[in-house]
């Protein structure tokens, strides 16, 4: 199987839909998973095999997502993309995370937001990306405002971290506001 990419200055983003997981699960070895996935545990590998056997789409919501793949290294250094894609409303909930601190705050998710957002608006015909943030997340915070999202108000208590509700930021971008940072 041949995998869609996108690529900027530094990183390939390697896309991740229902098909590629299907062809995953039905295709590689355990060992080749872990890796294809940059996951260091069978423990991880059995959550992630878990969502999938929960079922990653539904009739009308759906998911794209982007592996962040450093190019020096070639190393699965995070991810970004649509986990909540409403098909039918053309609207999709974006997150983003890196997973190790040493690629933090070096502009990577700043360079990895345009070439995503593109293709929500383009490829996937959203009309409107929504992405929630955690009111004490400023770096995520300054992010979403540095790629033009507009605040639009706070869901009080709407995530459970840790055993603790945490309120949340609730941020939009319109297609008619794309390209504008």
């Amino acid at each position: 199987m041949e995998f869609e990419q996108l690529t900027t200055d530094r990183l390939t983003l390697r896309i991740l839909s229902p098909k590629v997981y299907d062809f995953i699960y039905q295709n590689l070895t355990t060992e080749a998973q872990m890796k294809f996935l940059g996951l260091a545990s069978t423990e991880e590998l059995a959550t992630e095999k878990n969502k999938y056997d929960q079922g990653l789409s539904m009739f009308n919501k759906s998911f794209r997502v982007f592996q962040l793949i450093d190019q020096a290294s070639e190393k699965i250094i995070g991810w970004c993309g649509y986990h909540t894609w409403y098909t039918e409303h053309n609207r999709a909930e974006i997150g983003y995370g890196l997973f190790d601190d040493s690629f933090k705050q070096k502009g990577l998710m700043s360079e990895a937001l345009p070439p995503i957002i593109e293709f929500g608006f383009i490829t996937m015909k959203l009309h409107r990306i929504e992405a929630l943030a955690a009111t004490y997340n400023v770096p995520s915070l300054r992010l979403l405002e540095k790629m033009n999202f507009k605040k639009e108000g706070v869901l009080r208590e709407h995530y459970s971290v840790n055993d603790r509700m945490e309120d949340s930021v609730v941020f939009s971008l319109l297609k008619s506001e794309f390209g504008n940072f």
